[in-house]
Formats: C-alpha cells, sequence, structure tokens
C-alpha cells in the first residue's frame, strides 16, 4: 500500500501534535500494563470509529520504531453493514494505509431476531467472540481493542450505580474460550476528548456504529447518562475523570467493607477480616 501525503501528515500529528496527550499515554499503558510481548502477533480490531482508527495507526508506528519484535493483523467485522457504510470503512483504511482483512458475519440478523435480553450487549458478546475466532484462524494470539480512558471510568460508573458492584474493563484479558489468546486496549489511559481532537485533525468523516437499531436498540444509552455525570462533575473538577481513572488503581482493601476475587468467589466480608464488633445487644 502506498503511502500518500495524507498518510504522512496524519501519523506525524500522532507523533508530534498529540505526543503527550495521545503517543506517550498509549506507550505508558504498553509498558504499565505490559500489553506487548516479544513474538506476538496481534489482531488490531477496527470498526470505522475513530477510537479504532487510531489505535490502528498508533499500533503502526509502534511496528516501525519498536524494539520489541511482533506481528500486526487489522482485522474487521461486516455484521450487515449497508453498502454506504461497508464502503465508508475500506475508504476510510485506504485513506489511513491500514491494509484490512473484512470478514462477513451477520450479526446484525442475528441480534435483530432475538425477542429477549439487550440486542446492543448480545451484538457485543458475539462480536467478541468472532473477533476471537478469527485473529485465532490468522495465527494471532491476541486481539486489540480501541477503549479509552473515558469507556474505563464510564463501565466503573455504571458497574456501582446500575449494578451494585465496583468493576471495569481491564487492560489485559485472557480469553475463557481460546487458549492462548488475549485481549489488550492499548488506548486504556488515553481521554476520549483527545481522540476528538486528533479526529477533528484529520477531517476524515468517520464510520458510526452502522447498526439498523440506532440508540433505541440500547433502550437509552446508560453509558451516555455517564458520560454526562462525568461532564458535569468536571465542571467543579476538570480533572475528574483522571481522578476516578485513578482511583481504580488506588483501592485500600482495608478500608471497604467487603470484596471478592473473581466474579464466583463469595464476598470476604468486614466481619470475616476482623471478627464482630458488635454485642448480642447491638451496642458499639
Amino acid at each position: 500500500m502506498t503511502t500518500t501525503d495524507e498518510q504522512q501528515r496524519i501519523e506525524r500529528t500522532i507523533i508530534k501534535t498529540y505526543r503527550k496527550t495521545v503517543w506517550q499515554p498509549f506507550v505508558g499503558a504498553l509498558k504499565s500494563y505490559q500489553l506487548i510481548e516479544k513474538g506476538d502477533r496481534i489482531a488490531v480490531c477496527v470498526s470505522g470509529g475513530k477510537d479504532s482508527l487510531l489505535l490502528a495507526k498508533c499500533m503502526q508506528q509502534l511496528h516501525r520504531h519498536s524494539e520489541v519484535p511482533f506481528e500486526l493483523c487489522f482485522l474487521a467485522i461486516d455484521p450487515g453493514y449497508s453498502e454506504d457504510d461497508r464502503a465508508q470503512l475500506m475508504h476510510l483504511c485506504e485513506t489511513l494505509g491500514i491494509p484490512l482483512t473484512l470478514r462477513e458475519v451477520p450479526l446484525f440478523r442475528i441480534v435483530s431476531e432475538q425477542t429477549d435480553g439487550s440486542p446492543c450487549y448480545l451484538c457485543a458478546r458475539m462480536r467478541r467472540g468472532w473477533l476471537y475466532k478469527l485473529a485465532s484462524e490468522l495465527g494471532c494470539n491476541k486481539i486489540a481493542l480501541g477503549h479509552h480512558l473515558d469507556d474505563v471510568v464510564e463501565t466503573a460508573l455504571m458497574s456501582m450505580l446500575y449494578g451494585a458492584e465496583i468493576k471495569t474493563m481491564m487492560p489485559k484479558l485472557k480469553a475463557s474460550n481460546y487458549d492462548g489468546m488475549e485481549l489488550i486496549r492499548p488506548l486504556y489511559a488515553v481521554r476520549e476528548r483527545d481522540i476528538l481532537l486528533w479526529k477533528n485533525n484529520t477531517a476524515l468523516t468517520f464510520l458510526h456504529s452502522g447498526c439498523p437499531l440506532g440508540e433505541s436498540g440500547c433502550g437509552g444509552s446508560k453509558r451516555a447518562e455517564m458520560k454526562a455525570l462525568v461532564q458535569s462533575l468536571r465542571a467543579t473538577l476538570p480533572d475528574a475523570d483522571k481522578q476516578l481513572f485513578r482511583s481504580l488503581h488506588n483501592v485500600n482493601i482495608g478500608m471497604v467493607p467487603a470484596y471478592r476475587e473473581g466474579d464466583n468467589r463469595p464476598l470476604i466480608e468486614f466481619t470475616q477480616r476482623y471478627g464482630e464488633v458488635a454485642s448480642d445487644e447491638g451496642t458499639i
């Protein structure tokens, strides 16, 4: 694929214009969470949105300059895009110099026929499973997704407010059904607003989900609610998102009344750790 002047310009912005806000947090996450190792073959998953395409360009740049030898491929699923959406995805990848492997999987049709549960949850689970399967067929041992710092914070807030538990997306996760396969999130420490600045600088029109259900399929977006909540917090605390993100890395287990390790293990409650602290009469 021939490198164009526009490709070079966009690549330079990542290294220079957005060095502190995109490139350094990207590289920092790779090192902090040990996301890439010698000999890895990584499938960068491309949806056509700003996050996945920025990830693809960052991974390309890393591959060219990294001292750690690893291989890349760029993988996309066509879940039932319209002809226009599919053409737009291919045009974006060609413009950005991303050699894309595209596979058709009729996710939209399958999900639209389901009457129970959340269609978005089902679609996301099925998409993840297919990405693992296709990456494995391409000889990869990792898939890279474009989730960013805001996704991590919003997921934690949704878990707390709607699930009554504290958990979030992990920077690295072993696949449960594919031995030796891992999911990594190299944009884990990059803020969405900085991704938006990069997007606007490219002057490209990125693909939205392409889902025929649109926002209505989600029954109203809980993530949009969390995004608005974080935005309101920033009005009085400009770094609210970063503080929330840092708090997920700074949990004081000794100062929470209960916790558990893993999804299937029982709660470890305060009284299990420290013994009973109240008498039978309820006095303190």
